[in-house]
C-alpha cells in the first residue's frame, strides 16, 4: 500500500504545478472563475480585457460589433503590432489528480496499491482535507496519449513491415509465373501458327488430288458395275454351256442306242427336262463332291412334340436380368446359340468372335481372321462349326475340332450381312449387301447356286426347318422364298413399308416372323402360302431382330431403344426388358426356354430368367 508520507508528496507535487509559469511562444488569455459571496444577487464574472487601449462601451454588444471595433482599432494604430486573436474552442473537462492517479495505478495492474489510496483518500475526503479541484497538466496527458499512439502505430507499423514482406515475395512468385506463362502462351503461338500454316498447306495439297481422286472413284464405280455385269454373263455363259453339254451328251447317248443293233427301244427323253435339275438357274457346273441334296423333305422332330412355352409367359413377373457381361470392345451384331451346349456365339465390330458359356458368361474360345467387321454367324446342326459372315466379303467357316478356319468363301461382291445353315450341315446360305443369296456347298468348297431376285441389300436369311426352302429378306421392302433345288423364287411376300431387317422361322416351320427399320413387326402363315397373321407397330424404333421360343408362342423382339420386347403371338400383349444403354441387336431364347440371351451396341450381353 501508500503510507501517508508518500500520499502527501504526491499531493505536493501535483500542487506546485502552475499553468501560467510554464513558457509559451505566445501569450495565453483564458477565463478565471472567481468564487463572490451570495448577496441575494446572481454570480459575476470579471471580464479580462485583451489590450487596455481597446475602449469598449459599457453595453452589451454582439459579437460582429466587438471584431468591426477592433479592427478599426488596428487600422487606426500608427505602428501596427502582431494581435493574438483567440480561436474558439471545444474544451473537454480535464482530469482530475485523483482519475490520473487511478487510471496509471489500473493500467499498471497495482491492485492493492489502488485499494490504500482509495482508503486513505476518502478518509481525506470525508474530513475535507482532500483537495478534488486539481487537475493534471494537459501535456502530460498528451504525452500519455501520444505514447499510446506510438505504441499502437509501432505494432501497426510491424503489421505493415510484415505484409509487406508478404507481398513482396508473393510479387516475385507471381512475376515468376507471369514470365512462365508468357513464355509458354508465345510457344503455344508459334506451335499454332506452324499448325495453321501445316493445315493451309495440306489444303492446297489435298486440293491438287481432289481431280484426280474423284476421277478414279468414278473409274472404280465403273469397273464395278462391269465387273459385276461381266461375272453375271459368265454365269450366264457357264449356265448355257453345261445345258449344251448336257443336251449334246444325251443326244450321243440316244444316237448310240439308235445306232446300236439289237438295242433297247427308243425312250423320248428331253434334254430340257434333264437339264432343270442338273443344273439350276444361278448355278455354276456340277461337282463331283458336291453335296447330294434330297428331293424328298426330311421329318421335322419338332411338329407334333410337346413343346413347354417360355417360363416367361407361365412365371409370375416374367424374366429379369440374372447375368450381364462385356462380351468386346466395340458393339456386337450378332448373336448365336450352340444346337446341344449352353453356349453362345457372338460377333461384333472388332472383326472378332468369341464363345461364351451361360448363364456365367465365361469365354470358352476367340477367333480372328476377318479384315472388317462381323455381321452374322450361326453353328451347324452337329455344333462342331461356325460360320460368319463379315463387311470384308468373305463367308468363313470355322472348324472348332482344328481350331482353324477351315475355308473362306469370297464370292459375294459387298458386304455379307447374314449366314444360315442347311440341316443336313453341309450347306451353308448368306445374304450380303450385293442383292444376292449364295448357297456354298462344304462338300466341293464352292458356291453352288445365286439367288438373284431383289433390287436392294439382302439382309437376312433362314432356312425352313427341314427343308430344302430359304426365306430372304431385302431393303427393297420383300421377303422371297426359295428352293435351293432349283435356285429359284417360289413365293413374295409384301406387306411392308420398310426395309425389312431380320426374318426368321419357328421350329415348326408354320409361322414366319418379320421386322423392318421403322419398328413394324408382322408375323406370316406359312401354311396357309404366306398370309399375314399378325400385325404390330413398335414406330418410331426400328426392330433389329425377332427370335421365336421353342413353342413358337412367344416372340423376342430386338429394339433400337435398348429394349426387348416379349410378345405373346396369339393375344398381342407385349411386355418390356429394359437395361442395355444402347440399342438391342439380337435376342434368343435357350431350348428349354428358361433363359433369354441378348446382345447390344453397348457390347455386354445379357442372361435374363
Amino acid at each position: 500500500g501508500i503510507n501517508a508520507e508518500y500520499g502527501e508528496t504526491f499531493h505536493h507535487y501535483f500542487k506546485q504545478i502552475n499553468l501560467s509559469a510554464m513558457p509559451t511562444q505566445d501569450p495565453i488569455y483564458y477565463v478565471e472563475k472567481v468564487e463572490v459571496e451570495d448577496d441575494g444577487d446572481s454570480d459575476g464574472y470579471e471580464e479580462v480585457r485583451f489590450e487596455d487601449d481597446i475602449s469598449e462601451s459599457e453595453t452589451e454588444e454582439d459579437l460582429e460589433t466587438a471584431l468591426r471595433t477592433m479592427k478599426n482599432s488596428i487600422k487606426g494604430e500608427e505602428t501596427p503590432q502582431a494581435v493574438v486573436i483567440p480561436k474558439a474552442t471545444v474544451s473537454k473537462r480535464a482530469e482530475v489528480v485523483d482519475d490520473f492517479i487511478r487510471n496509471f495505478l489500473i493500467r499498471n495492474k497495482m491492485t492493492r496499491t489502488l485499494e490504500a489510496f482509495q482508503r486513505e483518500w476518502f478518509e481525506l475526503h470525508e474530513k475535507g482535507q482532500a483537495n478534488t479541484m486539481e487537475i493534471v497538466p494537459d501535456c502530460y496527458v498528451q504525452i500519455e496519449e501520444l505514447e499510446n499512439r506510438v505504441k499502437f502505430l509501432h505494432k501497426e507499423m510491424g503489421k505493415m513491415k510484415k505484409n509487406v514482406n508478404n507481398a513482396g515475395t508473393q510479387f516475385i512468385k507471381i512475376r515468376k509465373e507471369r514470365d512462365f506463362h508468357r513464355m509458354h502462351h508465345r510457344r503455344i503461338v508459334q506451335e499454332k501458327e506452324k499448325l495453321f500454316a501445316d493445315i493451309r498447306r495440306l489444303k492446297k495439297h489435298y486440293e491438287s488430288y481432289e481431280p484426280a481422286l474423284s476421277e478414279l472413284r468414278g473409274k472404280y464405280e465403273t469397273a464395278m458395275r462391269e465387273k459385276m455385269l461381266t461375272k453375271i454373263e459368265c454365269e450366264k455363259n457357264l449356265t448355257k454351256i453345261a445345258n449344251l453339254t448336257t443336251t449334246l451328251t444325251n443326244y450321243e447317248t440316244v444316237r448310240g442306242t439308235l445306232s446300236t443293233p439289237g438295242g433297247p427301244p427308243v425312250q423320248d427323253i428331253s434334254p430340257v427336262s434333264g437339264v432343270v435339275s442338273a443344273a439350276a438357274p444361278g448355278s455354276t457346273k456340277e461337282h463331283p463332291s458336291d453335296t447330294v441334296i434330297r428331293t424328298d423333305a426330311a421329318e421335322n422332330p419338332n411338329i407334333g412334340a410337346s413343346i413347354a412355352m417360355t417360363s416367361h409367359l407361365t412365371r409370375p413377373g416374367g424374366f429379369r436380368e440374372t447375368h450381364s457381361f462385356k462380351a468386346h470392345d466395340m458393339a456386337i451384331s450378332g448373336l448365336a446359340l450352340h444346337p446341344t451346349k449352353p453356349v453362345i456365339a457372338t460377333v461384333s465390330d472388332d472383326t472378332k468372335w468369341r464363345l461364351w458359356s451361360i448363364p456365367e458368361g465365361e469365354c470358352v474360345m476367340t477367333g480372328h481372321g476377318h479384315d472388317m467387321w462381323i455381321g452374322g454367324c450361326g453353328f451347324n446342326p452337329e455344333g462342331t462349326r461356325l460360320a460368319t459372315g463379315s463387311g470384308d466379303t468373305t463367308v468363313k467357316v470355322w472348324d472348332f475340332g482344328e481350331g482353324t478356319c477351315m475355308h473362306s468363301f469370297s464370292d459375294h461382291s459387298h458386304p455379307v450381312w447374314d449366314v444360315a445353315w442347311h440341316h443336313s450341315g453341309q450347306l451353308v446360305a448368306s445374304a450380303s449387301m450385293d442383292n444376292t443369296s449364295k448357297l456354298f456347298d462344304l462338300g466341293s468348297m464352292r458356291c453352288r447356286s445365286t439367288f438373284r431376285g431383289h433390287n436392294d441389300s439382302v439382309n437376312s436369311i433362314s432356312f425352313l426347318p427341314y427343308s430344302n426352302v430359304i426365306a430372304t429378306c431385302s431393303a427393297d421392302k420383300s421377303i422371297m422364298l426359295w428352293d435351293i433345288r432349283t435356285g429359284l423364287s417360289v413365293q413374295s411376300l409384301l406387306g411392308h413399308v420398310n426395309a425389312i431387317n431380320c426374318v426368321t422361322f419357328d421350329l415348326c416351320g408354320e409361322l414366319l416372323a418379320s421386322c423392318d427399320a421403322y419398328g413394324v413387326v408382322k408375323i406370316w402363315d406359312v401354311r396357309r402360302g404366306g398370309v399375314e397373321a399378325g400385325h404390330w407397330d413398335y414406330e418410331p424404333h426400328p426392330v433389329n431382330s425377332v427370335s421365336f421360343d421353342a413353342s413358337g408362342a412367344c416372340l423376342a423382339v430386338s429394339s433400337n431403344d435398348g429394349t426387348v420386347k416379349m410378345l405373346e403371338v396369339e393375344k398381342g400383349v407385349a411386355t418390356e426388358l429394359s437395361g442395355h444403354d444402347d440399342g438391342v441387336q439380337a435376342a434368343l431364347f435357350s431350348r428349354d426356354g428358361d433363359m433369354l440371351i441378348s446382345a447390344s451396341s453397348d457390347s455386354t450381353v445379357k442372361v435374363w430368367s
